[in-house]
């Protein structure tokens, strides 16, 4: 296991910690790898049945790190390689990933860093927490689904104007905005987080990833196309173990026991 991304299995929880506190957790393209990894590894294992990703220290992640996107021998980089390679990968999988992922956002979270945590299912933030669309401030645009996710959560104005103007975004108005879900004191953050990521992992996984199917299938067709596949994704869940325990459940008048399956 890297230093640069700490793992822990709590109680069907995977959780992992961006560990680069000394710059904000900035992301290298060892940390990339190991976040790649490790999304990978809970998309594969049945025993995992949700994620919690946060940062370590007093930032949750401020992006890419600058120092490997430096000049080399007189010649600029190429930034798209870093987004194929890097951010491209990591949003794709979380939210492919169909099993629910839960962000703590301990402190800050700028450029790509806000964008990872706002591609997370249910996001957590620390009251301290600030979010900033820094892009612009070094002369390029919101990667890591910026420009897809950001209009979609908030309205083009209000994307628009946070990526042009680069202004950091308090939490309790990424509250208000819909950026969030909950804010928590930030030394009620982890137990908050960890808290609903382990009642996730009680609930029936394959519907709770229909679920997160189902959204991402709607955010570009139709009424109609969405309708049906809706029928196809409530076949699908009424074949699960866990839609049989659940009725059974029901009419026992008893808590269910869903196995993730």
């Amino acid at each position: 296991m890297s230093a640069t991304l700490l793992q822990e299995r709590i109680d069907g929880v995977l959780s992992l910690t961006l560990n680069r506190p000394e710059i904000l957790n900035s992301f290298n393209a060892e940390m990339a790898r190991e976040l790649q990894a490790a999304l990978a590894d809970a998309a594969a294992d049945d025993t995992i049945r949700a994620v919690l990703l946060t940062g370590a220290g007093r930032g949750f992640c401020a992006g890419q790190d600058l120092a490997e996107a430096l000049p080399k021998d007189g010649v600029m980089p190429d930034l798209g390689d870093f987004v194929r390679t890097t951010w491209n990968p990591i949003i794709r999988a979380i939210r492919t990933l169909e099993k629910p992922v839960v962000c703590a956002v301990n402190g800050t979270a700028a450029g790509a860093g806000a964008n990872v945590a706002f591609a997370c299912d249910i996001v957590f933030a620390s009251t301290s927490a600030t979010f900033i669309q820094s892009f612009a401030k070094i002369g390029v645009i919101p990667d890591s689904g910026g420009t897809f996710i950001l209009p979609r959560l908030i309205g083009l104005q209000r994307a628009t104007a946070l990526t042009m103007l680069a202004e950091k975004l308090p939490a309790q108005q990424a509250l208000e905005w819909g950026l969030v879900y909950k804010l928590a004191e930030p030394d009620e953050l982890q137990a908050e987080a960890l808290a609903c990521a382990k009642q996730l992992a009680t609930q029936p996984t394959r519907a709770l990833g229909l679920i997160k199917r189902g959204f991402n299938a709607s955010l570009g067709v139709s009424l109609d196309t969405q309708l049906e596949f809706e029928e196809t994704l409530q076949r699908e869940a009424g074949r699960t173990a866990d839609y049989a325990e659940g009725v059974k459940a029901f009419l026992e008048k008893r808590t269910p026991r869903f196995t993730g399956k």
